[in-house]
């Protein structure tokens, strides 16, 4: 029994892996928006993270991660490029290890979530809400505790008028982080909950 659960529970990360993999092929998971790219691999992190668990959650976003950390060795990506020249440790910090957080994260929550909600359904949106703002707390956290005071912050700083750090990534980020977050709710919640009822996991 044992070895056909660990048989599903892999044959189902893998598809997910795929889905992630597929949607940076096709460009879906990182959409140019001014210095920022943004991402809908959020959406299947969470539901990686709600059906199968912080662990599962983990492994989805460091597979994003990596994709995103290519980008910034390749110059996919004008960003993390940028950092990769200043710091290619942290850069990989940024980009994986962040990465890997927010999807255990959002296993973390969910299952606590999923405890305490009496309908087994607001849990699903609440995480597919949450997962993308996560993300985008623990990446833009990061990039003003290790790169603020680069020029190229700067320069972005100086250009948005922000005041301090927490001005400059409401400003940066702004509407962009409220679709991201709406679609995690909408796309990631409505999915999660009716691939949880359809494999009876609820």
């Amino acid at each position: 029994m044992k070895q056909k659960y660990d048989v599903r529970y892999l044959t189902e990360l893998a598809l997910l892996v795929a889905i992630v993999l597929v949607m940076k092929l096709t460009g879906l998971s990182s959409i140019p928006v001014g210095p920022l790219n943004m991402t809908l691999t959020m959406v299947p992190i969470a539901i990686g993270a709600m059906l199968m668990g912080p662990m599962a959650g983990g492994v989805l976003g460091m597979v994003y991660g990596f994709t995103s950390f290519y980008d910034a060795v390749s110059g996919g990506s004008v960003m993390t490029g940028t950092f990769f020249q200043i710091s290619p440790i942290h850069t990989f910090v940024l980009c994986v290890i962040m990465r890997v957080l927010v999807g255990v994260g959002a296993g973390w929550m969910f299952r606590g979530l999923h405890k305490v909600d009496p309908t087994k359904t607001v849990c699903y949106f609440i995480t597919g809400l949450c997962t993308p703002l996560l993300n985008t707390v623990l990446f833009m956290g990061y990039i003003v505790t290790v790169f603020y005071q680069t020029e190229f912050i700067q320069e972005r700083v100086s250009s948005l008028g922000a005041a301090n750090p927490i001005m400059f990534i409401v400003l940066l980020v702004g509407v962009q982080g409220l679709i991201e977050a709406l679609a995690g709710a909408v796309i990631g919640g409505g999915v999660g909950k009716a691939v949880a009822k359809a494999l009876k996991r609820d």
